[in-house]
């Protein structure tokens, strides 16, 4: 009796469970219909085939045999197009080479009388041998899968031919049943709701393009607003990027690679169709278009690193030069969500320079940072001196006493500057790697790596801006090649 709760309670457990996943693959039908309209043309095609094999009953002859069609439609029927006839080249070459082979040594094998089987067993030895290790030559990956159907079409055949004692028969029938299975499947994939893997991968660039435009202004705000997370800790051991959308969405376009390969691989086995009515259509421009997107997306990461790093410039110190960096990672968004439009919408760019702007707003803070305000990453919060106006507006800002002048602050007069203030800043622009004693001693060591922690994050802004060059010229050789329709 004391057992009878504890089973009923697994069993509650059990269908809660069963309702998850129910529930699971309902949501995966209902966010994405192609993979429902997949599954239904599998069925149907595999129910086409199976009216072809009732009508193959009637010949004895090729019963025998009838089980390769239905396996051809379940290994070859793919989700798109593309991976089908990737699929179906494979199947065919490793059928018609194995049946090739299989005739010579079936004649080879006849003609030795009593070492017949001897005959089949060595030349079964010598294509496994040969073919495992051919399939491992790095050029021959993508035909890994017809590696495997040649030596398995080779076995059966010359088992097969050997037990009916025709093996010409044998070869003949497997090859047609074959050829009728993949006609069923390049019919119903192709004629029902065509699935193109050259329109996904189409979507998966522009969708980085996006994720890379929205991980930037997140980057660039929650510096500005200070943002921290409630336990370093969780840092330390990487619990904190589970539900932090900034690290999913520039994580989305780094982890796309292996996705943008396989599309690619797919994509160009299709022939023209939609949009893309060009014959030998520049996929690889697309791919080669997310790469150089994925250069400028590092620099995203290093930024978020900044956010999440031990040392950490003071808000005051971030919010003299807020205008610039917030100006800076607007317009470098615009430019990446632009790009991804144009992608979308398959047009060249305007004659107009895309990156004025953001090259402007750049060396607009390249220049405030340099030339006007390094005094201010210096100062030390423990100074006798007097502060310069602006950190003590910015320190106000801070402790909410007057918030109507963030937008106003002052630059402070470039001949305030202290003669070491600016030697260190010059140093470090230089590239520097160490720093005079006295100096650290003078400015203090704390205060000196979180104000050159707010200079990382402004060169790595900097950073962002120089490599969203490459990105512009990718664009456009893939726009040339493809063409692309003008604005």
């Amino acid at each position: 009796m004391m057992g009878f709760p504890s089973a009923r309670r697994e069993a509650t457990r059990l269908c809660n469970e069963l309702q998850d996943y129910a529930g699971k693959v309902l949501e995966m039908g209902r966010s994405d219909r192609r993979k429902v309209i997949f599954a239904a043309k599998m069925g149907l095609a595999l129910a086409v085939v199976s009216l072809l094999l009732f009508w193959v009953d009637l010949f004895p002859e090729l019963s025998q045999y009838a089980i390769w069609a239905i396996l051809t439609v379940v290994v070859m029927f793919e989700f798109s197009i593309g991976a089908t006839l990737i699929k179906g080249f494979n199947r065919g070459l490793g059928t018609i080479f194995a049946g090739a082979i299989a005739f010579g040594f079936a004649k080879l094998a006849t003609l030795s009388g009593p070492w017949e089987k001897v005959v089949i067993v060595a030349s079964i030895f010598i294509i496994g041998l040969v073919a495992a290790y051919l399939k491992l030559y790095p050029t021959m990956l993508p035909y890994e899968y017809g590696f495997r159907v040649f030596v398995m079409t080779y076995c059966i055949l010359m088992v097969a031919g050997n037990r009916s004692r025709d093996y010409t028969e044998a070869i003949v029938t497997r090859l047609v049943l074959i050829a009728v299975g993949a006609g069923v499947c390049f019919l119903v994939n192709t004629c029902i709701y065509p699935i193109w893997a050259g329109d996904d991968l189409h979507r998966l660039v522009v969708r980085n393009f996006r994720d890379a435009a929205a991980s930037l202004e997140g980057c660039v705000n929650g510096y500005l607003n200070c943002f921290e997370y409630p336990s370093r800790s969780r840092i330390v051991t990487y619990e904190a990027f589970d539900h932090d959308p900034l690290h999913t969405a520039y994580k989305s376009v780094l982890e796309s690679t292996n996705r943008e390969q396989t599309l690619l691989g797919f994509a160009i086995w299709e022939p023209p169709h939609g949009r893309y009515k060009v014959f030998n259509y520049p996929w690889r421009n697309y791919v080669k278009l997310s790469g150089a997107l994925r250069h400028c997306v590092f620099m995203v990461m290093a930024l978020h690193g900044c956010i999440l790093s031990e040392i950490q410039a003071p808000p005051e110190q971030r919010w003299v030069f807020a205008s610039e960096l917030e100006r800076v990672g607007v317009e470098g968004a615009r430019v990446l969500r632009e790009l991804g439009d144009k992608v979308e919408k398959m047009e060249k760019l305007s004659p107009l320079d895309i990156l004025q702007d953001v090259h402007e707003a750049a060396q607009q803070l390249q220049k405030r940072i340099i030339d006007q305000k390094s005094q201010l990453l210096m100062s030390s919060s423990s100074s006798e001196k007097q502060q310069p106006k602006e950190l003590e507006d910015s320190q106000k800002l801070c402790r909410g006493e007057d918030e109507d002048k963030r937008e106003t602050v002052v630059d402070v007069d470039s001949s305030a500057k202290s003669e070491a203030s600016a030697q260190l800043w010059s140093s470090f622009i230089a590239g520097a790697t160490k720093v005079e004693e006295d100096e650290l001693k003078k400015w203090g060591c704390h205060q000196s790596a979180s104000a050159l922690s707010l200079a990382t994050f402004a060169s790595l802004l900097i950073e962002f801006v120089a490599r969203l060059q490459h990105v512009v010229r990718s664009f456009q050789e893939l726009s040339d090649k493809a063409n692309f329709k003008n604005p």
